[in-house]
């Protein structure tokens, strides 16, 4: 039972996977086995990051910064090289913006519809070949996006552009899907409520979390680690290697909630 969500030997790229969420889904990884290399914008936080979770297992530190399809390029370059390959890519690395309608300004579209949906197709689209070559039909690559629950259901957030990056990232994923099983490539998507990150300091003192938002969410509470990593463990590991197309939300409920 327990290799069913073994990812031994597994070479894994996740991007901004020093910090929040990125770094949770990257220390499940390392804890299932996988060798993982992680990314970040700042580089000392990157390495600082990966020092952190060398006890868990291999982890490289790649900085960058993935405000340009040339930036991604170059990663998937050092990333292939670095790992010797790669069986499994994590496009978590994202931008957002928030503000009121009357003066959101249109320099918050193409940065954040960039970062978040052509990044993760460029990373794809680079690492093709290492991932077909890593994948067979019974224990295929694995490519997963993280979207959020801003792209399923309006939230009130007033992040109109990352709203509907999130929406246009599950579609792609949808797209990927579709084009590359028969190159035994599963693609899924992610797509997580509210965790303890920056995007959500704003709602939290400390331990206490803002009433209104728990009450948005039908399991009273927020995501924690364990919950996005083993999402990530089972869509990566053999379990989850029938698995490809999905967009999964965890997210307390919220996606179900009506």
């Amino acid at each position: 039972m327990n290799d069913l969500f073994s990812l031994a030997g597994k070479r894994a790229l996740v991007t901004g996977g020093a910090q929040g969420l990125g770094r949770m889904i990257a220390q499940g990884l390392l804890g299932a086995g996988a060798e993982v290399a992680i990314t970040s914008r700042d580089p000392e936080t990157c390495s600082a990051a990966a020092r952190e979770m060398a006890s868990l297992g291999t982890c490289h530190a790649l900085p960058a910064d993935l405000s340009t399809p040339e930036a991604a390029v170059d990663l998937a370059h050092r990333a292939n090289e670095t790992l010797g390959g790669c069986d499994i890519l994590i496009n978590n690395a994202g931008r957002t913006w928030g503000g009121p309608i009357e003066s959101f300004p249109d320099k918050a579209w193409g940065s954040v519809l960039g970062v978040n949906v052509q990044i993760p197709f460029t990373l794809v689209r680079e690492l093709l070949p290492a991932l077909e070559s890593a994948g067979s039909a019974d224990d295929p690559s694995r490519v997963i996006n993280i979207g959020s629950i801003a792209g399923l259901k309006p939230e009130g957030l007033q992040a109109y552009s990352y709203g509907a990056s999130k929406a246009a990232i599950h579609m792609l994923t949808r797209d990927l899907a579709s084009d590359l099983a028969n190159r035994n490539i599963t693609v899924n998507a992610l797509v997580p409520g509210y965790f303890p990150t920056k995007m959500t300091k704003h709602l939290r003192d400390g331990d206490t979390v803002d009433p209104a938002l728990l009450a948005k969410i039908p399991l009273n509470r927020l995501g924690n680690p364990d919950d996005v990593a083993a999402a990530t463990i089972f869509l990566c590991a053999r379990g989850g290697a029938y698995v490809t197309g999905v967009l999964l939300p965890v997210d307390g409920g919220i996606a179900g909630s009506g």
